[in-house]
């Protein structure tokens, strides 16, 4: 398996000209810049025809506003910076990453890994793997590039094919991305874009960073299971044994520390839990809602600052534990390091606030959601089947975008409101975006990270192109999503709530 076979066949023809295609389209920001004049030129042809839609919710006959006039010209000058500031994910995502990357800074993320991984029986190594890659996006895309080379490193070391180690690796790091037990950056990045699509019809609904949590819970178990039979049933076999020389990865010296450190960490983590618990529990407790409910409660509307406190303590304790941290200073410092990760996200987001804001603005997204969804219904389309044709059909958009937050920025001002008028809730709308978006992230070599891993495969095979990657790849990348689909329809059929009262339709 090498670049002489890589460039073989229809299938790596078509992953060609995918490649070709996709390496055209210009930057995120470009194209969010382009999709915000081109909402601007069809505002100006709706009003040329005097286009106009009824409001599902007030009655309302709401007109197309055209941007290119004067009204439109005033609304775009004295918005711009209040569409940027007021944009929810943009404040939720920054205060989750204050936290979260103070707590990768202080290296509390790479240490749990490794030690996850190395330490885990012959017998539990592949599902340790598996696991430890899915919750490795608490780290953001951190894990892509750390759990694959450790892991064929570890394979290699027991005598088992390095190759299908960084296969598991990847695969449950790409394309598991969405799931984790815990709430991390990604819920608050996609919940903060679906609350500003769902405003478009409905103000008052809220998605929350725990509206998919059950079943993101689920499916690290799920997903962990199933990466581990793939591997052991048809990517071990195709393999065969490893007859290669291996190049070993040198992993940096480990500080003596960071043992207790992490320990430390674990006990800061679970008081901090225990007293969050004793605060919910509590008679006539602040945290809960009217009538002591939960759902809604102080208490899931205030989860993103809870949360953040949660990795600043355990983020603080390891570094004050390993030396990292030794006065205030320096937790400053981690988090202004972390603030600069962010900065190409942040001028993303002032385009893609823009477009949002102008797509709202101009009863455009009304107007699309609301002939939609009636289109839908006169050709008897609105069941769970047109759920799955969504999924599939962003599975297949992956392959000419591959940033998550960038595709949902652009199909949640459509297709959010657009289900909302078929009567699906936004987050369950969300739940078939990221199945799509994650399964296929792995099979797409547009996808920065497939480069990176594709030079760690070299090490153990150096005739390994991005043919042998995707090959190795598919069976992960369709399994996993024919798996989730089939998750969600368990979901669905059995009412089971797909985060804290988030059932699939609006109430």
């Amino acid at each position: 398996m090498g670049m002489e076979t890589a460039k073989k066949g229809f299938f790596n023809k078509a992953l060609n000209g995918i490649e070709r295609v996709g390496n055209r389209l210009p930057d995120p920001f470009i194209l969010f810049v382009g999709m915000a004049v081109a909402v601007m030129i069809a505002s100006f042809i709706f009003s040329m025809f005097d286009a106009s839609v009824k409001h599902p919710g007030t009655g309302e006959t709401l007109p197309i506003n055209n941007l290119l006039s004067g009204e439109g010209l005033k609304y775009i000058l004295e918005t711009m910076i209040t569409n940027f500031t007021g944009f929810a994910p943009l404040g939720i995502v920054l205060a989750m990453m204050l936290g979260i990357g103070l707590t990768e800074k202080v290296g509390l993320f790479d240490y749990a890994i490794k030690k996850s991984i190395m330490k885990s029986p012959p017998w539990l190594l592949t599902y340790a793997v598996a696991f430890v890659g899915i919750m490795g996006n608490i780290a953001s895309d951190a894990a892509m590039l750390l759990v694959p080379p450790l892991a064929a490193m570890i394979f290699y070391k027991v005598g088992r094919h390095p190759l299908a180690g960084l296969a598991v690796g990847y695969a449950s790091a790409g394309a598991g991305f969405t799931a984790n037990l815990f709430i991390v950056g990604t819920d608050a990045l996609l919940s903060g874009i679906s609350t500003e699509a769902a405003k478009i019809v409905d103000d008052s609904i809220i998605v929350t960073p725990v509206d998919n949590w059950y079943f993101n819970i689920v499916s690290v178990f799920m997903l962990t299971l199933l990466a581990g039979f793939i591997t052991s049933k048809f990517i071990e076999p195709r393999l065969g044994k490893y007859k290669g020389d291996a190049v070993e990865l040198e992993v940096e010296e480990e500080d003596p520390r960071s043992g207790k450190a992490l320990r430390n960490a674990v006990i800061a983590g679970l008081l901090y839990v225990a007293l969050l618990a004793v605060g919910i529990f509590w008679p006539d407790s602040p945290l809960r809602g009217e009538g002591g409910t939960i759902i809604p409660s102080p208490f899931i509307s205030g989860i993103v600052p809870i949360i953040l406190f949660l990795f600043l303590v355990v983020g603080i304790t390891f570094g004050i534990s390993v030396g990292k941290i030794k006065s205030g200073k320096d937790i400053a410092g981690y988090m202004a390091e972390s603030m600069k990760d962010m900065s190409g996200y942040i001028v993303l987001i002032f385009a893609i606030s823009q477009f949002i804001a102008y797509f709202s603005w101009s009863n455009i997204g009304t107007w699309i959601a609301v002939n939609g969804a009636m289109f839908l219904e006169s050709i008897n389309f609105t069941g769970i089947g047109l759920i799955i044709g969504y999924i599939i059909f962003t599975a297949m958009m992956n392959f000419l975008i591959t940033s998550g937050s960038a595709k949902w920025a652009l199909e949640a001002p459509i297709f959010v409101p657009l289900f909302m008028q078929l009567g699906y809730h936004p987050a369950f709308t969300q739940v078939a975006y990221r199945v799509a978006d994650s399964s296929t992230n792995i099979v797409t070599p547009l996808l920065p990270y497939m480069v990176v891993v594709l030079t760690f495969m070299q090490k153990y095979d150096k005739k390994a192109g991005i043919g042998t990657l995707i090959s190795l790849m598919l069976p992960f990348s369709i399994c996993f999503l024919i798996a989730w689909i089939l998750l969600i329809l368990v979901f669905f059929y059995a009412g089971i709530p797909f985060g804290p009262g988030i059932s699939p339709f609006l109430n």
